[in-house]
């Protein structure tokens, strides 16, 4: 047996009064691409904050590439894009400046030497080079999305953590950001990705994990989309709960270990 990547065992989870995890299980092994899906307060959310230690369990175990949670994980390794934000207000900034902070941590206040190629790099990935030096209020929704994926990029890492990356988006930048994800997934890159329906990612995905009232349900293979979904017609664009500066939740101001904080309150 090798090591899983992600291995969570018996987590459970409190918020104030609420018990949103009871006792949930999560392994990921290299070079999987799990979808972890359910309805919204079904905990999502709240699972994959909570394996990138932004939230303690109440109780369980939570390992990442072998270490558990704490200062003996290589946060360097792990790459983690929160729920969408907004660009709207904070603090003005391009995107080559907000894919740039994704090279601090908390033993890192100054950028490498070369950093410039890195940030470029990054961008180049998610197709957005030629939008460096613009500022992320002049990108769409669906370009800001991948401006924060190119963010966990710049730090090369092994394992990619997204929080429900394709929600309020349009189409087309649905399908830029699948494009993204399959070019990466085939170089190895092991990902854990939050949606509500598996839309544009339903070929990439290797394995779904099913959340209902903070308890796994399923986990294997991929479900199939209800009828209604696998129409052309089918509107794929849900709304998000999250609409918080870019800048503000993004650029290494939070208390999470991969220097983001919480940027939602729903489970």
């Amino acid at each position: 047996m090798t090591t899983p990547v992600i291995d969570a065992q018996g987590v459970h989870v409190h918020l104030g009064a609420s018990h949103v995890l009871r006792g949930v299980d999560l392994r990921v092994d290299t070079g999987e691409v799990v979808a972890l899906l359910g309805a919204n307060g079904s905990g999502k959310s709240t699972l994959v904050r909570t394996v990138v230690g932004v939230l303690p369990p109440s109780r369980g175990t939570v390992s990442l590439l072998g270490h558990p949670l704490g200062n003996g994980v290589p946060w360097h390794r792990i790459g983690y894009v929160p729920q969408r934000v907004s660009a709207a207000a904070g603090v003005p900034s391009t995107a080559a400046e907000v894919v740039a902070s994704g090279l601090l941590h908390g033993r890192r206040l100054a950028l490498p030497r070369g950093w410039r190629h890195l940030v470029r790099e990054a961008l180049d990935q998610v197709g957005l080079a030629d939008r460096a030096d613009d500022a992320t209020s002049q990108l769409s929704g669906g370009q800001q999305q991948r401006v924060l994926i190119a963010r966990a990029l710049v730090r090369e890492p092994e394992v990619l953590v997204l929080d429900e990356p394709v929600a309020g988006v349009d189409r087309a930048s649905q399908e830029a950001f699948a494009a993204t994800m399959t070019r990466l997934a085939d170089s190895g890159l092991t990902v854990l990705v939050v949606v509500h329906e598996l839309g544009e990612l339903a070929g990439l995905v290797t394995r779904a994990v099913v959340l209902r009232h903070g308890v796994v349900v399923h986990d294997g293979a991929p479900p199939r989309a209800r009828a209604a979904h696998d129409i052309p017609e089918h509107d794929h664009v849900h709304p998000h709960t999250s609409e918080l500066p870019l800048q503000t939740a993004e650029v290494g101001l939070g208390d999470g270990p991969l220097g983001t904080g919480p940027t939602e309150v729903n489970p």
